[in-house]
């Protein structure tokens, strides 16, 4: 039975830890860059994007925020849908059963 109880131990820390590390990566802000720095997008860590920008050279430049908005919008819309449909498939394959409250899957 002590084994028992250090393992429930270890798994506990080894939650906490991850609970941690995914909080520090939602935090995070990462930057990508297409077309020679062109076009640059930031996003945390969780895959949410938070600003793009368009070199104007690309576009009018009295429409290039309305594009950054589109592209933007564009962005974050495909997400929702890819986590919806991976959603979806999950509860396929588990049978109708949702994940436990930490148990999802990293987009």
């Amino acid at each position: 039975m002590k084994n028992l109880g250090q393992m429930m131990k270890q798994a506990q820390q080894m939650q906490q830890k991850m609970a941690e590390m995914q909080e520090r990566l939602a935090e995070a802000e990462i930057d990508g860059q297409a077309g020679g720095g062109l076009v640059k997008i930031t996003m945390t860590g969780k895959g949410d994007v938070k600003a793009v920008r368009i070199d104007p050279s690309l576009a009018l430049p009295q429409e290039i925020e309305v594009l950054e908005d589109l592209v933007l919008a564009a962005v974050n819309d495909a997400r929702a849908k890819v986590e919806q449909a991976a959603g979806e498939q999950m509860k396929e394959i588990t049978g109708g059963l949702d994940l436990p409250g930490g148990l999802k899957l990293p987009f």
